[in-house]
């Protein structure tokens, strides 16, 4: 399948029927601002852009939102077991962003969207959603040209500090994309132009 662009990738999810099922089951937490991100989609597009019949297992699915109201981690948790009851084989991970900058030492963010686009790499800064209509809603702040040209660098938040580049850095050891997506270009931040 040729993925060139959004619509292309929203068609993608779409003839996904599991994708969808947990994207409606999210869904039904009606929480503020939310998104299902990051390895979901791309795993989703890089498995699709190598031709695998079978899909790569996620360690987790990331349901993200943003709450300022509501703070409480025990809340998150809490947000998880429902998800889990309704499907107990998707491995979830609720996390609301009004609180992560806390967890990753940055200032606050304004919004999901906005800790969208400061995750570590850009085809991993993606997100997807049901608007009020139940259609699908796709977000890439830092663009869909890596993801699609199967291209690991890192978003331009993680080229701002020695600190957040080698946090990029050790996730490309640790995560070792290219052992399952052979076709993955790797780029390291100090072979980048600033």
């Amino acid at each position: 399948m040729l993925l060139e662009n959004k619509e292309d990738v929203i068609k993608l999810i779409q003839s996904d029927e599991n994708m969808m099922k947990i994207i409606h089951t999210a869904g039904i937490l009606e929480l503020p601002d939310w998104w299902i991100c990051a390895g979901f989609l791309r795993s989703k597009i890089w498995d699709t852009l190598h031709g695998f019949k079978e899909r790569t297992i996620t360690p987790d699915v990331d349901v993200i939102y943003f709450d300022p109201a509501n703070i409480d981690e025990e809340y998150e948790k809490k947000l998880e077991k429902k998800l889990k009851s309704l499907m107990p084989e998707t491995p979830w991970s609720v996390k609301n962003q009004t609180r992560m900058h806390v967890v990753n030492q940055i200032p606050p963010y304004t919004s999901s969207e906005d800790a969208i686009s400061k995750f570590p790499e850009t085809a991993t800064a993606l997100g997807v959603k049901l608007d009020r209509e139940s259609r699908l809603v796709l977000t890439a702040p830092c663009g869909l040209e890596d993801v699609l040209r199967m291209e690991l660098k890192p978003t331009p938040f993680f080229t701002e500090t020695r600190e957040r580049a080698a946090i990029y850095e050790e996730r490309l050891i640790k995560k070792n994309w290219t052992a399952k997506w052979p076709m993955v270009k790797v780029h390291h931040v100090t072979l980048l132009s600033r």
